[in-house]
């Protein structure tokens, strides 16, 4: 015992101890009677060894016990902590995770696998069946092959919301190892959204397209004012009213073409200077009157009234970037809208409803958007005009970012019973500095 409890000098102290009372027995039987006592000290010899031999080897398999009971306790913390990890990289992952057995019961899930499947997967308390729910009996039906096959599956699947249309899911398996393949191994199913995907795809296309066009435009620049000027040089020296004309023509075309390599490189800029000071602002009501008149002026454009209902109201804006997004959305507006009076309708407001922000609003009574077109209206390179380049909507949002403004399009009537027509509305970012009416 105190080999195991205690430390080798304890345990030999101990055999000694008991060895020396074992040879003083036996001496003091000697003592007593002196011829038959010889076997007692053997005796007492042989003991004392058998003990110290079983000191040493108890001592020695105590602490080979300690030795790995301290392995297994390292071994438990790490197990834990590995777990905790495991768990934690689980519950961030972008995709749905489901871990299910051979009888089909769910065991694990992740948040990401409740959004993407919209059935209040978060609800249920493990375990339960995956084909519980009738929007999840393809799922069940790829596990229960997974697990028939032996060998990882791989399918794109519908599967129905709660709310809304049913949404396209990749869906991956992968059986985990185990030695007995009859026996005792998990499904571990994988989900992504195709929607995010395709958008993370079209992002880094988009990306990709934009550097590129950036680059276009700036080597197309220098050789399109030259025919510009060289267009405008000629036509001083034309009397012919066809030549005259076609010179027209020409410089009407390359404007139109400085416009959209305008139009890139200004997406270029704002893509690239994302932080605005806070000190940059601008009063919304007379800037406004003064950029619709300008646009106005320049465009000839009949039919457009402006309602200024924000006096007094300073928003944290670049005048420059107003006057490009105010010229964007009068231009939108112009292809689709109407000849008659009021038209196109700018109108400033104090707040918007469900807001508590000051907006412009760019209203014009063209017939209504499909569907399709509205999806994509702020998308880069988008356009159901082929005479477009497609940024102008795709500029104002990223101006409206960089000013911490919010851009939106409705279908609304003005006034009560008054007709529907197109709106893009602006909410700014108030300054803190409020002028006075």
């Amino acid at each position: 015992m105190s080999a195991v409890l205690g430390t080798m000098i304890v345990s030999l102290g101990t055999t000694a101890s008991v060895t020396l009372l074992l040879l003083a027995d036996a001496g003091w039987h000697w003592l007593q009677q002196p011829g038959d006592s010889s076997a007692r000290f053997v005796q007492a010899a042989l003991t004392g060894t058998g003990l110290f031999v079983v000191a040493l080897l108890a001592h020695e398999l105590a602490r080979r016990l300690a030795r790995e009971e301290a392995v297994a306790q390292r071994n438990r913390s790490s197990a834990q902590m590995q777990a905790e990890v495991n768990d934690l990289v689980i519950e961030t992952l972008a995709e749905g995770v489901l871990v299910i057995d051979a009888e089909g019961m769910v065991h694990a899930a992740n948040p990401a696998a409740d959004a993407i499947l919209g059935q209040g997967l978060a609800k249920l308390s493990l375990p339960f069946a995956l084909h519980a729910q009738p929007a999840w009996h393809a799922l069940a039906a790829l596990s229960r092959q997974t697990f028939a096959r032996r060998a990882p599956q791989s399918e794109e699947i519908p599967v129905a919301q709660a709310r809304g249309a049913a949404r396209e899911v990749r869906v991956r398996t992968r059986l985990t190892p185990t030695s007995d393949k009859r026996a005792d191994s998990l499904c571990v199913m994988f989900l992504q959204d195709l929607r995010e995907l395709e958008a993370r795809i079209r992002t880094e296309k988009l990306a990709a397209m934009g550097r590129m066009s950036a680059a276009v435009a700036h080597e197309i620049r220098n050789p399109l004012a030259a025919i510009a000027q060289a267009s405008a040089l000629l036509s001083e020296d034309l009397t012919d009213p066809a030549h005259r004309k076609l010179t027209d023509m020409v410089q009407h075309n390359a404007q139109r073409l400085a416009r959209i390599v305008d139009d890139v490189l200004d997406v270029s800029r704002a893509r690239q200077q994302r932080v605005l000071s806070l000190g940059e602002q601008v009063v919304l009501d007379p800037a406004v009157q003064v950029l619709a008149e300008e646009w106005v002026r320049q465009t000839q454009r009949k039919g457009v009234l402006v309602a200024l209902e924000a006096p007094g109201i300073d928003v944290r804006f670049d005048a420059e970037h107003l006057r490009r997004l105010l010229v964007n959305l009068l231009d939108n507006a112009s292809r689709y809208a109407g000849k008659g009076e009021g038209a196109i309708q700018v109108i400033t407001t104090l707040q918007r409803a469900g807001t508590n922000r000051p907006a412009l609003q760019v209203w014009s009574d063209g017939a209504p958007l499909e569907p399709a077109v509205q999806r994509h209206l702020f998308e880069p390179f988008f356009s159901s005009e082929s005479r477009s380049s497609g940024l102008g909507l795709f500029l104002c949002r990223e101006l409206c970012r960089r000013h911490g403004a919010t851009i939106g399009y409705e279908r609304r009537a003005l006034v009560a019973g008054g007709p529907e027509g197109n709106e893009f509305f602006v909410s700014f970012a108030a300054s803190e500095n409020r002028l006075t009416q």
